[in-house]
This record gives structure tokens, C-alpha cells and sequence, in this order.
């Protein structure tokens, strides 16, 4: 279901054209987590690439964290780096998220929207829904741009509200005051509740 197979996603990181990976976790995301009280919940990470947010939530005492992404080659690697030391807090999956299946009470949104065909945004609400436990939230970046072709694919903040509001309450929806430079004017926070 997802617009590339699991070649493209491993070529792209193998050969490290992986221009939307920042290096480190992006400075929203990180001051959402840092405003996180229950290191209890159960955090999904879809689309997880390098997941820097993964080390940095470990680091921090969180006990229950899902990493998925399509991309095996990625996954292997992310295998070795976090389980030098095996850590039962962190699960690591490799699949296409339209299959997955859990319940949680996170899902962080960093990059992986807008890496999906336009296409599938019907979709990704859907499942994004039915992982959530009731109450439960989505949260993260997208871009408040567009791009020439794609991946990524960006969109507007009121295309992004229509879909959500599809499915969710949306807490908040604004600018992101904090990207990195390179980014700085072309992001919205959000965060979507079920």
C-alpha cells in the first residue's frame, strides 16, 4: 500500500540521499517530549528512519516505544545500534504501516506523511485512528509547503485540517516557531487527539 516498496526506502539510505533526515531530533518534537509526564505510554514511531527521537525518549526513562519502517537495510542497522545492549522498552518492526496492527497512546509524526503519495492520506488518517486508543494523541511536523515532485509531498495547514478533522479533535494547529534553520517558515506543529 505504500507509494514505494522497501527497495526504494533501503537505496535511499544506503546510499544516504536522505535529505529530510535533520541529523538530530527535530526541535519541536523534543520540546513536546519534554513536556511528557508518563514515561508509561505506549509511543509509536511510523516511518522511523534514523529515529533520533527513539534515543532521545530512551535516554529520558520512557518504558514502552514502537519503531516501524519499511526499510529492512534501516532497521538491521537500527538493530545494532540500539541493541548493543538489548532494551525491552523498544520494540523494532519492520513492515509497511498500513499492516501494522497495536494500540497506542502516541504516534509521532516526523517526516513519514509527507514521504507517502498524496493518495494515501485518506488512508494513513484511518490507520492512524485505529492504532490511537481512545484519547489518545498524534502529534508532529508536517510541511506548510509544497515541492515540485515528491517525496516529500507537502500541503496547507487548512488541507491538513480537513483531513484531520475527519477523525480527529485537533488541540492545536500553528506554525512551528522552533524548526531547524533549513526549515524555519514551512512547518506546522500539531497535535490530533482521538
Amino acid at each position: 500500500m505504500s507509494l514505494y516498496n522497501a527497495d526504494y526506502w533501503d537505496d535511499r539510505y544506503r546510499h544516504n540521499t536522505t535529505t529530510w533526515d535533520l541529523g538530530q531530533i527535530a526541535p519541536a518534537i523534543l520540546g513536546y517530549f519534554q513536556q511528557l509526564d508518563d514515561k508509561n505510554i505506549s509511543i509509536l514511531i511510523p516511518g522511523c528512519g534514523n529515529s533520533y527521537e527513539a534515543a532521545w525518549l530512551l535516554d529520558n526513562g520512557f518504558r514502552h516505544i514502537t519503531l516501524i519502517d519499511i526499510a529492512a537495510g534501516l532497521m538491521d542497522r537500527l538493530r545494532e545500534k540500539f541493541h548493543a545492549r538489548p532494551d525491552p522498552r523498544l520494540t523494532l518492526l519492520t513492515g509497511d504501516f498500513f499492516e501494522h496492527e497495536g494500540q497506542y497512546d502516541l504516534i509521532i509524526e516526523q517526516t513519514f506523511f509527507c514521504s507517502l503519495d498524496p493518495a494515501l492520506r485518506e488512508s494513513y488518517m484511518e490507520k492512524m485512528y485505529q492504532l490511537l486508543r481512545p484519547g489518545g494523541k498524534l502529534a508532529g511536523l508536517l510541511f506548510d509547503r509544497t515541492f515540485n515532485e515528491g517525496p516529500p509531498f507537502g500541503g496547507s495547514q487548512s488541507a491538513y485540517q480537513t483531513l484531520l478533522e475527519k477523525k480527529f479533535r485537533i488541540r492545536t494547529m500553528a506554525p512551528c516557531y522552533n524548526s531547524v534553520k533549513p526549515r524555519a517558515g514551512t512547518e506546522l506543529f500539531f497535535i490530533a487527539i482521538k
